[in-house]
């Protein structure tokens, strides 16, 4: 090993180069895909003897890792750093284009896509790309009808985690996101920032017909079909069609209402 700081074992493949010879033969299992650790539970293969020690833990649930501020353990040292943060609040992950701050590096690179546009995941059934894998596994799911989250309370099911939790704030009655100005409460994030462009006087939404501004993507959208002469809510009993389903719901209401009571 070298003491003086130099790098002498350069890699042929990438030009990367390392301290010592062993740093470098690990190092080139990147490129030949050799993974000569396998786990004797399993039979899952590893690059780093380190990661088979940790994915081991996981057969053991040993979790010898404890956080100091609120005692929860963690498989290993860098879990254990990452959650830290939510403790600390340090971000130290920054986009160079609009500045943002991530906990995690892999939270900067999928965020880096929105600015490049790329979407390295692609769907094998219908070829629709997505710049998170994740994004693409809660995708798929809805080619192979898997909805692997229930609710507890009405055994309802959904495609994705975040999906659930909504969810249940409708039998928990949680309004997490308040108002800053008016302390008005709501079930999702979304729902807020909407709400605060009633504050704000923002619309962030324009047709590109005329120009008109909206504060929602779905007012646009309803807009637009001004525009287009499409009316996709027909009533079933004249037959008159409508730009929104709200409107055909009122019409409904005003001239049909004996019908529907029959």
């Amino acid at each position: 090993m070298s003491l003086t700081g130099d790098k002498p074992h350069l890699c042929s493949e990438c030009d990367r180069s390392f301290t010592c010879k062993s740093q470098l033969l690990i190092h080139q299992r990147i490129h030949t895909g050799e993974k000569p650790f396998t786990c004797s539970e399993c039979n899952k293969c590893f690059s780093r003897k380190s990661q088979l020690v940790i994915h081991q833990r996981s057969h053991t649930g040993e979790k010898p890792f404890t956080c100091s501020e609120c005692s929860q353990c963690f498989l290993c040292k860098a879990h254990l750093a990452l959650h830290q943060r939510s403790h600390t609040g340090e971000k130290p992950f920054t986009c160079f284009e609009c500045k943002k701050c991530f906990t995690q590096k892999s939270q900067l690179l999928a965020h880096q896509r929105i600015h490049t546009g790329e979407k390295p995941f692609t769907c094998s059934e219908c070829n629709k790309c997505f710049s998170r894998k994740s994004q693409l596994v809660i995708h798929q799911r809805s080619h192979t009808g898997e909805k692997p989250f229930t609710c507890s309370e009405c055994s309802q099911c959904f495609l994705c985690k975040a999906h659930l939790a909504l969810h249940q704030r409708s039998h928990t009655g949680e309004k997490p996101f308040t108002c800053s100005e008016c302390k008005k409460c709501f079930t999702q994030k979304s729902q807020l920032l909407i709400h605060q462009r009633s504050h704000t006087g923002e619309k962030p939404f324009t047709c590109y017909e005329c120009s008109k501004c909206f504060s929602q993507k779905s007012q646009l959208f309803i807009h637009q079909r001004s525009h287009t002469g499409e009316k996709p809510f027909k009533c079933s009993e004249c037959s008159k069609c409508f730009l929104c389903k709200s409107s055909l719901a009122k019409h409904q209401i005003r001239k049909h209402i004996n019908t529907l009571r029959t």
